[in-house]
């Protein structure tokens, strides 16, 4: 088996970490790339920052955060937000991101996704999709989860891949926040669905949520946010509740 990877979710607005639920009821949390070096500290595979607001002024921001948080970190950076075009993924990666993620703009325009595999490889792309379930529909949602798109989240994957995409971030809306657990159904639907990466995200509300999602739904890798900010646990202990379940983790747990 392949090791299963903890990521760390550090959403981005004005240059601080905030946390909500359902992408909403946004607090501060603290500075990113503090953060982001204690997070590394404590085991995490690898970092991935999510610019929440809109504005140029914004995407600025997180490119200097990235900057600077590139200069400390020994793991995978990935960031995403605002990231409209081909060149805005160029300017990621020259700002020390390992991978970019991608959402509305892949939605709005498929063929960035080619583009920008093309000209950096499928390596560094990563679709971001944010995912609705209602009456057993699983519909994409862009812009925060704002924006209904009508696209299946299983199809919609399936053609991110093939226009490039190396790896999936799958987060659900209705789980966000929630610290239920992440959506099982839809992460296993889409992880059998793609020959790439999945990463599960959003629900985790403790260590054996993550064991389940990388277990039971067959993801790659787990997202973990509020959780880890507000101290329900660490990822040392998510490491830990994964080796005790025969998940393969990198390195050993202190």
């Amino acid at each position: 088996m392949l090791t299963r990877r903890i990521i760390v979710c550090l959403d981005v607005r004005d240059g601080r970490v905030v946390k909500g639920t359902q992408f909403r009821a946004l607090r501060d949390v603290g500075d990113p790339v503090a953060m982001a070096a204690h997070y590394e500290a404590e085991g995490a595979d690898e970092i991935t920052f999510l610019d929440i607001s809109a504005s140029a002024e914004a995407r600025g921001t997180l490119l200097d955060v990235a900057r600077r948080t590139a200069e400390r970190l020994f793991i995978p950076l990935t960031i995403g937000g605002g990231v409209r075009t081909a060149d805005d993924v160029g300017r990621a990666l020259r700002a020390g991101a390992d991978k970019v993620s991608v959402n509305s703009a892949a939605v709005a325009r498929p063929e960035m996704l080619q583009e920008a595999a093309e000209r950096y490889g499928s390596q560094c792309v990563v679709a971001s999709i944010d995912v609705k379930t209602t009456d057993g529909k699983r519909e994409v949602f862009t812009h925060g989860g704002r924006t209904p798109t009508g696209l299946d989240a299983v199809s919609w994957a399936e053609e991110c891949v093939e226009r490039g995409a190396g790896e999936i971030l799958l987060t659900s809306i209705d789980q966000d926040g929630a610290r239920t657990g992440y959506d099982l159904a839809l992460t296993r639907a889409v992880a059998e669905a793609v020959r790439v990466p999945v990463i599960a995200s959003g629900g985790a509300g403790n260590a054996a949520h993550v064991r389940d999602a990388l277990l039971a739904a067959g993801a790659d890798a787990a997202l973990v946010a509020g959780i880890l900010h507000d101290g329900v646990t660490t990822v040392n202990e998510i490491r830990m509740e994964l080796t005790r379940a025969g998940v393969p983790v990198r390195g050993a747990c202190a």
